[in-house]
């Protein structure tokens, strides 16, 4: 059995499996995990180091989750744009085709808490077959983003079978992949892996990093496999309370993902998800550290700060004002250091 395999296998999955690590009555959180599953593969809860840590809050259950009366379980509308199972068509040229009903570890901000690790959610060949039916009669999809779940949680050649049927389809050019893999389970990341997921370029991987603690030597070494293989890599980071919402945090971790070639690409509002209220921020937080962010990194380190409209109308990037006032003859506006600056319009030769 491979490495990524037996440690997978010694997951915790109940509360009272946690052990003296995590000080405190763990008693409450049963009730929790009946609603939400919970999952925490032993190479993931060894970069835990108290129960308010950042690397704990991220994936030890909390009776918040129960209190939240203010979100809603689809509030994406997957459901009611999901025209085949597992398959959702929110924007014209491209589709989320959910593969796999489980991951390395359950998050609890999960925008999919009402599915992932439920046997209600189910995958399999029949389910596909009928979403790549779907693509080949319309033609306009271009572009396809493989998630779940987590795909790379299927066998390697399953994860073949997926992208080679998908390739076959002469609509579609893109393929990308969305896995929280390299921060979860890097070492399910293996040469075998890489060898087959190359074939099916062009392919993207958009990996899920949210804390500097996360990248660690194992998920470098994860990373640099796929980067060396050519596969463009982006991190999608979720902005969440009392994890990373610092600007020094933020600093840190968008830096080091970019020095293990990891394209930071979306600073993600967390979705209005059940459960997951108590983990948002305000959207002005989120705008303010970006600011914090722009001078301050190369421009390659700077994520799009966006959400993820309620209603499935799509993403809407959320961009700090840097102007103060446009004119015929000239813009003007703040820099990074908010000292004030002009640009002059050109003169109509006219």
């Amino acid at each position: 059995m491979e490495t990524w395999k037996k440690i997978l296998r010694k997951s915790i999955t109940a509360p009272d499996q946690l052990g003296p690590k995590i000080a405190g009555d763990t008693g409450p959180l049963a009730a929790v995990t009946k609603i939400f599953p919970m999952r925490i593969n032993p190479y993931f809860y060894g970069l835990i180091e108290t129960r308010k840590d950042p690397i704990a809050r991220q994936c030890i259950p909390d009776t918040l989750e129960l209190e939240d009366r203010v979100c809603t379980p689809d509030p994406l509308a997957e459901e009611q744009l999901s025209p085949v199972p597992n398959l959702v068509h929110k924007y014209p040229n491209r589709v989320l085709l959910l593969v796999c009903n489980q991951c390395a570890v359950y998050c609890r901000f999960c925008t999919r808490k009402r599915k992932v690790g439920k046997s209600q959610f189910k995958t399999g060949p029949n389910r596909l077959a009928q979403a790549y039916d779907y693509i080949r009669k319309h033609p306009e999809v271009s572009d396809v983003l493989v998630s779940g779940g987590d795909p790379l949680l299927l066998e390697d050649n399953q994860i073949d079978e997926i992208l080679y049927n998908l390739r076959s389809i002469p609509s579609v050019k893109i393929i990308r992949i969305g896995t929280r893999i390299p921060s979860t389970l890097p070492m399910r990341v293996t040469e075998g892996l890489v060898d087959i997921l190359k074939r099916h370029h062009p392919l993207f991987i958009n990996t899920h990093f949210n804390h500097p603690k996360e990248i660690t030597p194992e998920a470098e070494r994860a990373c640099a496999l796929l980067a060396n293989a050519g596969i463009p890599l982006g991190s999608q980071t979720v902005l969440l309370k009392g994890i990373n919402d610092d600007l020094a945090v933020l600093k840190e971790l968008m830096q080091k993902l970019l020095f293990m070639r990891v394209k930071p690409y979306y600073l993600f509002q967390s979705d209005t998800t059940y459960g997951v209220d108590h983990f948002r921020t305000k959207t002005k937080t989120g705008i303010e550290l970006m600011r914090g962010l722009y001078g301050h990194l190369s421009g390659m380190a700077i994520p799009t700060l966006a959400l993820d409209a309620p209603g499935g109308m799509g993403k809407i990037p959320l961009t700090p004002q840097f102007i103060t006032e446009s004119t015929d003859s000239s813009l003007c506006f703040n820099n990074y250091l908010g000292k004030k600056c002009s640009y002059p319009e050109p003169v109509d030769p006219g």
